[in-house]
């Protein structure tokens, strides 16, 4: 028997290749879809951009006005920097605070609304009031607690308190829907009660992303607080708002300065907790 080389072999195709295949051929159906969709999100840009008055050509045509402002800010005047030094203080202790404060009150929320802890009744009000809490921007809680407990840094740490605890409680709530609940059971065999369910099969899957999450608050409400002192909620914001009333640029740039170095190290020293704590 001859073998005749000018015949192309082919391979069988297994009925599982094939039904492989078209699984991951798109049908018209989904072609139209995914079509519809991109021309959706283009329309939802373009519309956005509307609403928004984003103007390319006016953001150029002022550029050089922009430039000519900027320039007012330089050289930077630190001669009041013993004032900024007291007042940069104040506002880190208050990010310490309103962070500290909220991770006291976030956990416990966080627990509650977990739907995989807790039961559905428990779990929808608690994220209904942690939507509350982290929608209302930090200002206006200060302006909130301005009248409430008066002018100064007080006021500023319950408005971070407040939204803070709202962003962690969800969060933190993110973080233990997303654990191993084969620890839960391992836990649960040797007949703990819910409570040490919690510390023994959920807390140590959570911690190490719960810390992460409080070391980028912490910083964020820094950041935070800074404005509050527009609404006289204390910190630097105070000095940052009344030098930018009385058109002292130059004062203005060495607050900002502060602020980044400020930031800067944060940042920096959050880094490091994270690789000791994590």
């Amino acid at each position: 028997m001859s073998l005749n080389l000018s015949e192309k072999y082919v391979l069988p195709v297994s009925a599982a290749v094939v039904e492989m295949q078209a699984r991951d051929r798109l049908s018209p159906v989904q072609i139209a879809q995914l079509i519809a969709g991109v021309l959706g999100a283009i329309a939802l840009l373009w519309y956005s951009a509307i609403v928004s008055e984003i103007d390319l050509v006016e953001l150029a045509e002022g550029g050089s006005t922009m430039g000519e402002y900027i320039s007012r800010y330089f050289p930077p005047n630190f001669s009041d920097w013993s004032f900024y030094l007291e007042d940069i203080i104040e506002t880190i202790g208050m990010g310490i605070w309103g962070t500290l404060l909220a991770v006291v009150v976030a956990a416990p929320l966080s627990i509650l609304a977990s739907a995989n802890l807790c039961p559905v009744w428990i779990v929808q009000p608690t994220r209904r009031l942690l939507d509350a809490m982290r929608a209302i921007n930090e200002i206006v809680f200060a302006l909130v607690f301005v009248v409430a407990v008066g002018l100064g840094p007080f006021a500023g740490v319950m408005a971070i308190f407040v939204h803070t605890a709202g962003i962690l409680g969800k969060l933190f709530s993110e973080a233990i829907e997303n654990i191993d609940v084969g620890q839960i059971e391992g836990v649960r065999a040797t007949g703990a009660s819910k409570f040490q369910e919690i510390l023994f099969g959920v807390l140590p899957q959570v911690i190490p992303l719960w810390i992460s999450y409080v070391l980028y608050r912490f910083e964020s409400n820094v950041r935070s607080a800074t404005v509050l002192g527009i609404v006289g909620a204390g910190g630097i914001g105070v000095s940052l708002y009344q030098s930018f009333r009385s058109f002292d640029y130059t004062k203005v740039c060495a607050i900002l300065i502060i602020l980044v170095l400020v930031v800067g190290v944060i940042d920096a020293a959050s880094a490091w907790l994270r690789r000791k704590l994590v």
